[in-house]
């Protein structure tokens, strides 16, 4: 019901794997990493992505900021893992909250369904003895001791 994820494979010549190896340990994060930024990265520009290597990037015509392109932020890869064990975390109460939802939904039609005279009115059934005095609790004493 969630959304779930797709395998790519893709196809590289050697020289090409390990370069895109030696980006993923420099980056400090896993081969499958690199491709998943590359794959958001065409996702999120619509595939308008040009892939240029670093030291032409400084010679182009747009402006260059005093700091460094792209943008390098480092993260802990505790913190990386306890995010993606955290979204994994989410989804799974995601799901259970809807299953919740189907159920309290399944046993409020159930309860439409039965007929009101299921229910039992307790004043109705103190109508039915045949003393109408009120219950003693305890013993009786004799006055006239």
């Amino acid at each position: 019901m969630g959304n779930k994820n797709k395998t790519i494979s893709f196809r590289v010549s050697q020289e090409k794997f390990e370069t895109l190896r030696d980006i993923a340990e420099q980056r400090d994060i896993s081969l499958s990493a690199v491709f998943r930024d590359y794959v958001d990265l065409l996702v999120a520009h619509d595939g308008q992505v040009e892939v240029v290597p670093e030291h032409q990037i400084s010679d182009s015509s747009t402006p260059t900021t005093s700091s460094s392109f792209p943008p390098k932020v480092e993260v802990p890869k505790s913190f990386v893992r306890e995010h993606e064990r955290l979204e994994l975390e989410a989804e799974h109460l995601r799901e259970q909250l809807e299953e919740h939802k189907r159920y309290v939904t399944q046993l409020r039609q159930e309860l439409d369904e039965h007929d009101q005279e299921d229910v039992v009115d307790l004043d109705e059934l103190d109508g039915d003895t045949e003393e109408d005095s009120p219950y003693r609790i305890g013993r009786e004493f004799d006055d006239s001791l």
